[in-house]
């Protein structure tokens, strides 16, 4: 994870004007309004629908819908866990379960700490390498109870 702007006001109107004259501008902004300050604040949704003249239920709308969208800071790091049939079927339950509970959190939470965000994710094309995760965008395949603690323990380091 990068450093990330502090909100303001400016520097969300400087990121909207580089978008508001292009073609379908909102989802592009939105990444960008995220990169920069690591979460879509809440603030920025009526600036944002008042650049593109749309409401502000209609930006809340797509900020809520697609997933990768966050309206609070994520940890440090993030683990996602593959919540699809097939890596359900080959214990996927189980870990999600250890994951949740070695970090007493439950789906889109962040460690009290800041280190860890857990987010279920619905498959990463590793059906033959079930179960799997993603951990800071690194796949990681035939995930057990022992790596799962493994990896948690290295995110959970300073």
């Amino acid at each position: 994870m990068g450093e990330y702007l502090v909100w303001s006001v400016d520097a969300a109107a400087d990121i909207i004007a580089r978008h508001a004259g292009g073609q379908g501008p909102l989802l592009p902004l939105l990444h960008d309004i995220q990169a920069s300050f690591g979460h879509i604040p809440q603030e920025a949704i009526p600036q944002i629908a008042l650049a593109l003249n749309l409401s502000r239920a209609e930006v809340h709308g797509v900020v809520t819908f697609y997933h990768d969208f966050h309206e609070a800071p994520e940890g440090r790091h993030v683990l996602k866990l593959c919540r699809a049939e097939a890596c359900q079927a080959m214990g996927g339950e189980r870990l999600a379960g250890l994951a949740r509970d070695r970090l007493d959190l439950d789906w889109g939470g962040t460690t009290p700490d800041g280190a860890v965000t857990l987010e279920p994710i619905y498959c990463l094309g590793l059906c033959a390498c079930g179960p799997a995760a993603m951990v800071d965008g690194e796949l990681v395949g035939r995930l057990d109870p022992v790596r799962l603690d493994q990896i948690i323990a290295g995110l959970r380091a300073p």
